[in-house]
């Protein structure tokens, strides 16, 4: 299986060129981190014949896949280094970190007792506890959770009201729109909805596992990604296209399954889109058709987070902005935010991460934007702390813009 990872990996073409480490934002914000060649495919070399050559510096590596977009010659830089992480580190705070990754499980705790739980975060003192016993950063604030889970509100208001449609397509919530932010869900369905489709939800789902497999929990993340991995087929033997809100959920279930964890699963990767990417294609198809609110005004800034850079899919979601007639869209340069996920949540990375994301607030306060847009959510955590400035998915950008009952009509159901 080692064997099987490194080659699909593609490590032994790396040309030494060091492309790589000249878009890597880690290596910009700390002297401390070797860079992605050294890290990646020079380590493996010395990595497969002693792991005692292991580099704890690895730690420092965001997985923002900035390193493999560069790369000339196709090799997954940090998938390399994602599964030398797996397989040599050790967690210094395992407590800590079990509980960021475990959205699933803490996300069901705190839901019941949202309004406490906010608040009780929101506290200094409890910030300055987290800070000092459990090593989570006190400068951080953390996502609210809602009062109310997605999928207890789509069985109660929407799952009956599907069943009128004959077209329909899967959706893969996330962690963060089932327990923090169900409103972008809920703006997916009347989307969905409008445009004459209906909404599904997968069979069972967990979260995709991104979070443990930054933070070392290989068994727990390959677990979760089994039955989704087992869902979506499920969905794809329906003839159903899985959709999600999320970049990186996207990015996780199309490449890392495979990539990193190890699993054999190319056969469901193309049945798993990004709503904007999907939606695209279909309207240059002719299959949907948009109208928009003619009294629509907003400016809106766009950040391409990296896994959606990566997946190459950003396109999708600025185009669709452009075709909103009100709207006064300002595309910003791709730079990391620098939260990299549950990393900026730690208190040894925390400077690191702002130190990364400054050229990227510093250009959105340029702009002055009503609101940013972006497809991932941790990058909309980490821009509305660091700036102040709404941040929004482009599925509630076109939601919020829609015509509900023009666009209805012109698709039907």
């Amino acid at each position: 299986m080692q064997e099987i990872n490194l080659s699909a990996n593609n490590f032994e073409q790396c040309l030494k060129c060091n492309i790589c480490t000249t878009v890597c934002p880690m290596m910009a914000a700390n002297p401390h981190y070797p860079g992605p060649k050294q890290a990646g495919p020079d380590g493996e070399r010395y990595r497969l014949k002693d792991p005692a050559f292991y580099d704890k510096t690895l730690k420092f590596c965001l997985n923002c896949k900035r390193c493999e977009v560069a790369c000339p010659s196709g090799v997954e830089v940090g998938d390399i280094i994602q599964i030398a992480r797996l397989k040599y580190a050790h967690q210094h705070n395992p407590l800590r970190d079990f509980t960021l990754a475990s959205t699933d499980l803490v996300g069901s705790v705190a839901v019941p007792f949202s309004p406490v739980v906010n608040g009780v975060l929101k506290l200094g003192v409890t910030k300055s506890l987290m800070h000092g016993l459990l090593g989570v950063d006190k400068h951080r604030s953390f996502p609210e959770y809602s009062k109310q889970k997605f999928t207890t509100w789509f069985k109660r208001n929407a799952a009956a009201k599907q069943e009128g449609f004959k077209r329909f397509v899967s959706y893969f919530h996330g962690c963060y729109v089932n327990y923090n932010y169900p409103q972008l869900g809920k703006d997916f369905v009347t989307l969905m909805n409008a445009c004459g489709y209906g909404v599904h939800m997968l069979e069972k789902e967990k979260c995709c596992g991104v979070a443990l497999i930054s933070n070392g929990f290989q068994s727990k993340a390959t677990s979760q990604a089994r039955t989704n991995i087992a869902s979506v087929r499920k969905a794809a033997a329906n003839g159903e296209n899985v959709l999600t809100t999320s970049s990186t959920c996207t990015f996780t279930i199309r490449d890392e399954y495979n990539n990193v964890l190890g699993l054999q699963c190319k056969d469901m990767q193309q049945s798993v889109l990004l709503t904007v990417k999907w939606l695209y294609d279909k309207i240059e198809a002719g299959e949907i058709k948009l109208a928009f609110k003619p009294d629509y005004k907003r400016r809106i800034a766009y950040h391409t987070p990296c896994h959606m850079n990566k997946l190459g899919w950003s396109i999708y979601s600025i185009e669709l902005l452009k075709m909103i007639p009100g709207l006064q869209l300002h595309v910003l340069e791709q730079n990391c935010c620098g939260i990299a996920g549950t990393f900026g949540f730690k208190k040894e990375n925390y400077a690191y991460t702002q130190k990364i994301g400054s050229a990227l607030f510093n250009s959105i306060k340029e702009v002055n934007p009503d609101a940013v847009a972006t497809d991932c959510e941790t990058c909309k955590w980490q821009i509305e702390m660091s700036t102040g400035y709404q941040v929004i998915n482009p599925i509630s950008v076109l939601a919020e813009a829609l015509d509900i009952e023009k666009t209805t009509e012109l698709n039907g159901k």
